[in-house]
């Protein structure tokens, strides 16, 4: 007696298999953390764009050996570029650029890290939504110390890997946990010290970054027992992110 094995015939097989939109659907769901991947990439991305155009921009520290490069002063901010030509862009731009490969390194882990944690929390668009918000707290930052000195051209994730560590202190804080016997209170501790006391770092950024997340983090990542709204979980960040806009726009004005 023997088995027989069935057949099937091609466009029965195409039939029973899910559409493509369903394919994509149940593929993204699989990845947890594709907004943090997708930004890491776009960052890696622009860094290997701008050592194509100049390979002096590959070094080792977090602002070159001699000045930026011409791609990199592209997408770079600066105070008078924007009073004079007013390319608003850089308020974006500027958190994809990076000078060297420490500067990179550094905060695409902090990145990837907080990512990991926040994305899973928040969801893809509200992460998205607090990351912008926070880097265009930075950018704000970036602009207000400009008005108090001259501090050149500025770039990098960090003023947004700030709101992110910001955003996720102040929920720890807010769960009752004392966020000094936590990792992530003395990852928050440590950035703050270097910030303030290694030169070539952009004080404004970072701390405009984590104002704009501890804001955005207070709101979104609300304790359960005391939740927010769930309109203002998506209100907060882009209330944050035009306001950081309308500070930058307004320092550019009035120089």
């Amino acid at each position: 007696m023997q088995a027989t094995v069935g057949s099937h015939c091609l466009d029965c097989v195409k039939q029973a298999q899910p559409d493509i939109k369903t394919r994509v659907k149940y593929a993204s769901a699989r990845q947890p953390t594709l907004v943090t991947s997708a930004i890491i990439a776009v960052n890696l991305a622009v860094f290997v764009w701008v050592i194509a155009g100049d390979s002096a921009a590959l070094t080792l520290g977090f602002g070159g050996s001699g000045g930026v490069t011409k791609r990199q002063f592209e997408l770079g901010l600066n105070r008078l570029q924007l009073t004079l030509s007013h390319e608003w862009y850089r308020l974006v731009s500027n958190g994809f650029l990076h000078f060297g490969l420490i500067h990179i390194a550094f905060n695409m882990y902090l990145l990837y890290l907080l990512g990991q944690l926040l994305e899973r929390e928040l969801g893809r668009v509200k992460f998205g939504m607090l990351y912008f918000a926070a880097l265009l707290g930075g950018s704000a930052g970036v602009m207000l110390m400009t008005g108090l000195r001259d501090v050149g051209i500025n770039g990098g994730a960090s003023g947004a890997v700030f709101g992110l560590m910001g955003a996720a202190v102040i929920a720890t804080h807010r769960r009752g946990i004392n966020i000094l016997q936590t990792q992530l209170g003395m990852l928050l501790v440590v950035n703050l010290v270097l910030t303030f006391f290694i030169s070539g770092i952009s004080i404004g950024g970072h701390i405009g970054g984590l104002v704009a997340g501890v804001i955005c983090g207070w709101v979104m990542l609300a304790p359960h027992w005391k939740p927010a709204p769930n309109w203002a979980k998506y209100a907060t960040p882009a209330i944050v992110g035009i306001a950081a806009i309308g500070i930058s726009v307004w320092i550019a004005k009035n120089p």
